[in-house]
Formats: C-alpha cells, sequence, structure tokens
C-alpha cells in the first residue's frame, strides 16, 4: 500500500511541477507532508533530505560563489573563458567545451557555483538570452563527469560497489574516458543544433520604471589599470546593456562621439548615459573609478558602502541651492553621483545642479542611510539600488586561491566536498572576500528546499518498496537478451535519476545489475558503466541533479523547459552508450 501511496505522490508532484502553477518547493515541500500524514514516512525520514550532506553542500557553495563574485574573481573569469562571442551557438560551445573539460577532474558543482554569475554578466553585456546559456551550462558539467571516476561521486560509488562485489573487476582513473568524450562530444552537437528550437528565448529585463530615470554618470580610468591604452571595444565598454558612452574629457580636451577604437589614457574622465542598473556596472568595473570627489570624503569604509535613490521633497531644505552651496555631503554623510530630472540628460557637473522637488539622486552612502533617512521629511522615497556594493577587486586572487585550495583537497581525498566548501567559505569570510551579510544573502532557500524535498521523496521510494517493484518488473521484460537488459537498465536508471538524486537511484540498482549479469551470465562491467552513465543522464528534470536546480533560477526556466530539451537528449545519449558500451566492454 505504501508504494502505491509513494507513486500517486511522486506522479501528482510531476504533474503540479509540470502545470507551472505553482513555485517547486511548494510543491515538492507539499508531497513531502502528504507522505508524513499518510504514514509513509516518519519525521526522520521527511527531515533527511534537510541533513543531507549534498543539500548542505550546496548551501555553503553558494557563499563561495559569493565570495568569487564580490571580489571580482568572477568577471575577471568570465572574460579570460569566455571573450566576445560571434553568435548564439559559438557563446554556447565557449561554456561547454572549458565546463565539460573542467567538470571530468573537478566536482562539477562548484564549477556551476562559480560559472552562474560569471555567465549571467557575460550574457547581460553581449545582450544574449541567459535562458540559452544556463541549461547548457549544466548538462555540460553533467556529462562531463561521465568522463573519468572522479568526475562524479556516483561514478567513484559504483566502481567501489564493482570492487567489493568483484574483486580486480573495478576501472582505473581514465578508462570512462572511451564513452565519456564521444558522450561530451554528442551532447554539444545537439545543444549546437537543436537549443535553438528547444530552448526558451528568454531576456531578463529590467523594471519598465527603471528605465524611464536616465542618469548622466562620470568615471574616471584609474592610473596603471589594465584599461589602460585599450581601446573601448576592448575594454568592454561599447556593449554594456542600459548604457552609453556620451564623451571623453581628456586633458581639458572634449572627445564627443567617441569611435570604438578610440584608445583609453589614465584619468580620462568618461560620461555615460543609463539606468540606475548600467551604474551598478559600471562601478564594478575594474579600472574605473567615481569621477565625483565628494565620494571620497565620506566618512565610511568604502566596503560598507551601497547605492541609494533618493527623491527630492517640495520640504526639501536646500532647494534652489547648487549641490556644492547646500553642502549635501556634509548634512547627509552621502555623496551624489547623478542627477536625474524628467527624463532629461543634466550635463552640469554634479556641483553646479541646482535641486528641484522631483529630482531623482543617485548617492554613494553608508548601509544605515536608507534606515536614517526613510522617514525624512527631506525626500519623497528612499531605497537603496540592489547589489551595489564595492566590488574588492584587490581579493580576487584571493579568492581564486581558496578555489584553488578547495579542489585541490577535494581532489587528492584530503577533505570531503563540504568539509573543503566549508573551510573555504570561512575564508572568503574571513580575508574580506565577502561580508557576512553578503554570504547570509547569497543562499537560495527556495532551491534548498526543493533538494530537501526530493531528497525526502526519493527516500520514500526506496523504503516504501516501490523503486524496487518497479526495478524488478522492467528488468524481468528485459528476459535473456544482454542487449535487451542494458537498454533496460538504462531507461531505468535514467528515469530513477530523473526522480531521485543520481547517486541513490545508482545504489539501488547496482544489486540488479549484479544479479542480471550473474544470470546471463556475462561481464558485469558493461552494465556497471551503463549504470554510471545512466545515473549522470539527468537532464529531463531540474530537480534529476543539483546543477539543473542551481540554474533554475538564474535561467528563468520553467519545469517543462528541462522536459522539452532534456528528453530528447537522453534519448541520444542512451542510444550511443547502448551500441558503444558493449563493444568497448564486451559482455564475454
Amino acid at each position: 500500500m505504501d508504494a502505491w501511496i509513494t507513486l500517486f505522490t511522486i506522479v501528482a508532484c510531476f504533474a503540479g511541477l509540470m502545470s507551472n502553477r505553482f513555485a517547486p518547493e511548494l510543491v515538492l515541500f507539499v508531497g513531502v507532508i502528504f507522505l508524513l500524514l499518510t504514514d509513509v514516512i516518519g519525521i526522520p525520514e521527511a527531515l533527511s533530505g534537510f541533513s543531507n550532506e549534498g543539500m548542505a553542500t550546496v548551501a555553503i557553495l553558494y557563499i563561495v560563489a559569493a565570495g568569487l563574485a564580490h571580489s571580482g574573481a568572477v568577471s575577471w573569469l568570465s572574460n579570460l573563458l569566455l571573450g566576445k562571442p560571434k553568435s548564439l551557438s559559438a557563446a554556447q560551445f565557449r561554456v561547454m567545451f572549458p565546463v565539460a573539460v573542467m567538470s571530468s577532474l573537478l566536482n562539477n558543482t562548484p564549477v556551476v557555483a562559480m560559472l552562474v554569475p560569471a555567465i549571467s554578466d557575460w550574457a547581460k553585456r553581449y545582450k544574449l538570452s541567459v535562458s540559452q546559456l544556463m541549461i547548457p551550462l549544466s548538462y555540460a558539467a553533467i556529462i562531463g563527469g561521465s568522463c573519468t571516476l572522479v568526475g562524479t561521486s556516483t561514478n567513484l560509488v559504483v566502481n567501489g560497489m564493482l570492487e567489493e562485489a568483484m574483486p580486480g573487476q573495478g576501472l582505473a582513473l581514465f578508462d570512462l574516458a572511451w564513452i565519456g568524450v564521444p558522450l561530451v562530444v554528442a551532447t554539444i552537437i545537439f545543444v549546437l543544433l537543436f537549443s535553438r528550437w528547444l530552448l526558451p528565448n528568454r531576456f531578463i529585463v529590467s523594471r519598465p520604471f527603471e528605465d524611464m530615470r536616465q542618469y548622466m554618470v562620470a568615471m574616471t580610468v584609474e592610473p596603471y589599470s589594465a584599461l589602460t591604452g585599450k581601446t573601448i571595444e576592448e575594454a568592454g565598454l561599447r556593449n554594456l546593456p542600459g548604457v552609453f558612452l556620451v564623451e571623453i574629457q581628456r586633458n581639458g580636451r572634449l572627445i564627443p562621439a567617441v569611435s570604438p577604437s578610440e584608445m583609453l589614457c589614465a584619468n580620462d574622465r568618461l560620461s555615460f548615459a543609463g539606468n540606475v542598473e548600467s551604474v551598478v556596472d559600471l562601478k564594478k568595473i575594474h579600472g574605473l573609478r567615481s569621477a565625483e570627489e565628494q565620494a571620497f570624503k565620506i566618512d565610511t569604509e568604502r566596503t560598507d558602502r551601497c547605492l541609494v535613490e533618493v527623491v527630492i521633497s517640495p520640504r526639501f531644505p536646500q532647494l534652489g541651492k547648487s549641490v556644492k552651496d547646500g553642502r549635501f555631503r556634509s548634512s547627509y554623510g552621502a555623496a551624489i553621483i547623478a542627477v536625474a530630472r524628467e527624463g532629461e540628460r543634466i550635463k552640469e557637473r554634479i556641483g553646479d545642479i541646482e535641486l528641484k522637488p522631483g529630482d531623482t539622486l543617485l548617492l554613494e552612502a553608508h548601509k544605515e542611510f536608507v534606515d536614517q533617512q526613510k522617514y525624512s521629511n527631506d525626500f519623497l522615497l528612499v531605497s537603496q539600488v540592489e547589489n551595489s556594493q564595492p566590488i574588492r577587486h584587490e581579493r580576487r586572487f584571493v579568492a581564486l586561491g581558496l578555489l584553488l585550495m578547495m579542489v585541490v583537497l577535494v581532489t587528492s581525498g584530503v577533505l570531503r566536498m563540504f568539509e573543503a566548501a566549508v573551510l573555504v567559505s570561512g575564508g572568503m569570510i574571513v580575508t574580506g572576500c565577502v561580508n557576512v551579510q553578503q554570504a547570509r544573502d547569497s543562499i537560495k532557500w527556495d532551491v534548498l528546499l526543493v533538494i530537501a524535498s526530493s531528497i525526502a521523496l526519493g527516500t520514500a521510494m526506496g523504503n516504501s518498496g516501490a523503486a524496487q517493484w518497479i526495478a524488478e518488473l522492467m528488468i524481468g521484460v528485459a528476459g535473456s537478451s544482454p542487449w535487451v537488459t542494458i537498454i533496460m537498465l538504462f531507461t531505468l536508471t535514467a528515469a530513477f535519476s530523473a526522480i531521485i538524486s543520481n547517486l541513490a537511484a545508482a545504489v539501488l540498482l547496482f544489486p540488479v545489475a549484479l544479479a542480471s549479469s550473474e544470470q546471463l551470465g556475462v561481464n558485469v562491467a558493461p552494465l556497471a558503466v551503463t549504470l554510471m552513465v545512466a545515473a549522470s543522464a539527468s537532464f529531463a528534470t531540474p530537480i534529476g541533479y543539483q546543477t539543473n536546480l542551481m540554474v533554475y533560477g538564474p535561467g528563468d526556466y520553467r519545469f517543462m523547459d528541462f522536459v522539452r530539451i532534456g528528453t530528447p537528449l537522453t534519448v541520444v545519449i542512451g542510444v550511443i552508450t547502448v551500441l558503444l558500451v558493449p563493444l568497448i566492454w564486451p559482455f564475454y
């Protein structure tokens, strides 16, 4: 009876996910509550996902990723690895190939955690649809792990079970490359050929009211920075979304209508026009700093500042005075870096502008400014700009060093992934790559709830006997043919890994693969390798693999987006696996 209740709950959850009417975390959590109330699982099983090491590892890795982003390491890496794509296909290849290579030797979760913010910024800069890049990122990370034994924990666990059951039958580190490399090539080709029809083409756009506020912002090229000596195009200042370079002031000379080939010089004053989000992007570029001198006179550490928007009220005490005469910085402890007025472009220097009711000011201020001024009669509106804390570029190599340390510790077997992630996340905070508040805000609680709920549902599948019943039923259909057996084994494992974790699916079905090889009198190696590949072929649902969940939100995806592209890709991977594995590892 418990098995039937579990299967009913799983089907209902999938129906709820495919409808897109409810949040995924709500659907899966309700499913867990239903199984708890019907006594299919107890409280320990319902809470097992929240104590699961994999779920906790993902949570900690969000902090590691935040350290990489806030230190500027992400933008540096994206420029180094991704470059400037000439087309969508070129962009997808630039993402997938290096990720597949990295994931063959490194744990794919930190690889994805590191690149999600980099690819988001990259897509925004070159006006690419982020929804056409995030799934390819996850798929490349998943399939790259099939190339070596250390590519995924599933490979290591299955190989360990194989060694225990059949001493001497285990695989060497790179044995899986014989099947893994063709699968990587097939995955990349499939995405390049069919993603334009199978992936959504969604652009994450700014809110309309933000686009109506156009600011003129002045930035200065810092001496000895990497921007000095580069052209406008090489510096990436030509492709910033929502902003354009109006003019350059150089040694008292004005350069209007700036050419993309114009060379940047130290201390150039660059005037940009754009919305508030574009101003945030400008302030994150290494080598540019605000040209407004008042910003350097604020009595607050740079790392404790943020951008704030305020709207001047009719009661503002400095109306009719210039910013300089009104001594705005001294009065409010904040520096004005831009002014927006009814859509007109104000070209005057900030200090010479006379403020009027309704003017929107963009301020650089300390974090407490919003709390101190939100009820002030001087302003009609006070709001902090999201993600506007300064980037600590001087910490980027510290963050990259910590990431490299984590990879080495895990790959060498000195620490488990969770232990290394905890150590490095603490290092990110201690070294100032990210502060405590940013670390707290970086954790995606909705994703963690989906992972925890999925683990609980997977536990119910195993404990209720539903998974074993389905396995025995489908393997029984295979009869005495080893070819049909590996087809059924791949199908069953891929289906299970779409519902429960891929590691759980592999552990659950390894005894079935072993029993089938003994019954048929064939070598167990082709069945074990098929099991490894199928367990990693978690393309068809977002809940099947944690990297799919990590790109779900940033890619603005729906549940059916994964089904649409993941199902045919799983079939392609299955066909290649079934054809090649028996040739590489013969049955007899």
